[in-house]
């Protein structure tokens, strides 16, 4: 069965963009404030999920929501035993400040789609879907059923697909269209390490509350600080200096009386890619720490502003190690927060690789802590190192589908981002950011290139024919 992808892609590219508009205009944040037994994660993820299920049943697919959590749309044999997991998210992160468009507006212009969510991960999981709908229409012969299944959490604790691997048998292998080509056959291990403590003061300057920081996966891109001093207007013309001599930075300050508020503009990307941002947060610290600051608020402003700072591989808490295979481990200092009177807190992320373990981490962070009476602690969903060695047939053919679709060379890699694929004993991600492609993952102004996302179906229509018939 002969079959041109491209042809059939371009065939339905007008409905694909209809489609994706409508669910790029669901605000899909998770927001626990607003959690109901109906709505376990807020409306936005639950939305978005109902959403792309309806598509799916307006065009005849068969359909399953697990508790409003996570859902999936299923073709081929129906006797079939075995089957092939795509998985994807319909839930996005927080759009920040400083976008030139409304985020869950979808912009389209000549070659981009401009939303939250259009190239994490609404857009791929979009693209697979219309690779489903190419399967389908065209009746091609599958040996297997394959699922396109949708989580509503990954940006968090993965509660949606965690929940469903709990309820349904596992698939034989599979692929998630949430990272880049030509294949991720590997990523390294996720864990994040919570600094959690009292906010005093003590010193004549005073710090009344510094925040930085969305998710723990987000490199800061804005922070903000009050302080008080009576030598406000030193500090204003100190801080103006500070920002002309860091001209990657920008930020301002406004005195009143004794009172000031500081403001730092960095640049905010994906925690995974920490060295291509700018974290304001660790930046505003850098600047107060010298300040005559007492209690904890010195602590918090000194760790933040020098072992912390400016330092995206753990070099300075003495955990910076490279494997082999894997690369080397990489660190992002997500969400910061002080506020007077209540909590001092700092959250990292760490992406490691095989050869170093958490504990040696939080050993590292404990032994830098110079006083600071607070423990270094893991927090949240910790995840080990995964790898599909590039010998198995799942790598081996859709970079020989990648290659042939696009002429490009086609080669295995590891990554620092963590997708549903390490779900998988022989699972891998699978574009859909192409190589030379901008990448606005988790940044102001998301967007994909619709040509990237029109050569993805293709891709993953030819992808999914071919590994759903392996031997």
């Amino acid at each position: 069965m002969t079959i041109d992808w491209q042809q059939e892609t371009a065939l339905r590219q007008a409905d694909f963009i209809t489609d994706l508009k409508d669910l790029l205009e669901v605000a899909s944040v998770r927001d626990d404030s607003k959690a109901t037994p109906d709505a376990p994660l807020g409306p936005g993820p639950k939305d978005a999920l109902l959403k792309m299920l309806a598509i799916a049943e307006r065009d005849g697919f068969t359909t399953k929501n697990i508790d409003n959590l996570v859902g999936y749309i299923e073709i081929g044999p129906k006797d079939a035993e075995e089957y092939v997991a795509i998985l994807s998210h319909v839930d996005v992160m927080p759009a920040g400040e400083g976008w030139e468009t409304d985020p869950f507006t979808p912009v389209v212009t000549a070659d981009k789609i401009i939303a939250r969510g259009a190239s994490d991960d609404k857009g791929p999981g979009m693209a697979a879907y219309y690779a489903f709908k190419i399967l389908s229409d065209l009746k091609v012969p599958l040996k297997r059923r394959v699922r396109l299944i949708f989580g509503t959490d990954e940006e968090n604790d993965w509660t949606g697909m965690t929940r469903y691997f709990e309820v349904e048998p596992a698939p034989v292998f599979g692929f998630s269209p949430d990272a880049e080509y030509p294949i991720i056959n590997g990523e390294k291990g996720n864990v994040q390490v919570v600094l959690n403590g009292e906010a005093t003061n003590g010193g004549s300057v005073k710090l009344v509350a510094f925040e930085s920081g969305l998710r723990t996966n987000m490199v800061p891109g804005i922070a903000r600080a009050t302080v008080v001093t009576t030598q406000s207007e030193a500090l204003v013309a100190a801080f103006q200096e500070f920002l002309a001599a860091n001209a990657q930075i920008s930020g301002n300050v406004e005195a009143d009386g004794d009172d000031v508020k500081l403001v730092v503009n960095g640049k905010q990307v994906h925690g995974a890619m920490p060295e291509t941002g700018e974290n304001a947060g660790t930046y505003l610290a850098n600047f107060l720490q010298d300040y005559d600051f007492g209690g904890t608020a010195k602590s918090f402003l000194t760790y933040l502003g020098t072992p912390a700072h400016q330092d995206t591989i753990g070099e300075k808490f003495g955990v910076n190690y490279t494997d082999d295979v894997m690369g080397p481990l990489s660190m992002n200092v997500g969400i910061q927060k002080f506020v007077a009177g209540q909590e001092a807190f700092i959250n990292f992320n760490f992406r490691y690789p095989k050869g170093i373990t958490p504990d040696e981490i939080v050993a590292g962070l404990t032994a830098h802590l110079d006083g600071w009476d607070v423990t270094p602690t893991i927090g949240g969903h910790a995840q080990v190192p995964h790898y599909v060695a590039p010998t198995d047939p799942i790598v081996s053919t859709l970079l020989r589908v990648y290659h042939e679709q696009t002429g490009l060379p086609a080669h295995d890699q590891v990554i620092g981002g963590g997708t549903y694929g390490r779900l998988m004993a022989r699972g891998v991600a699978f574009g859909a950011l192409f190589p030379d492609s901008p990448d606005t993952m988790h940044q102001v102004n998301e967007f994909a290139l619709l040509n990237d996302l029109y050569r993805s179906i293709a891709i993953y229509a030819q992808g999914i024919a071919e590994i759903t018939n392996l031997d």
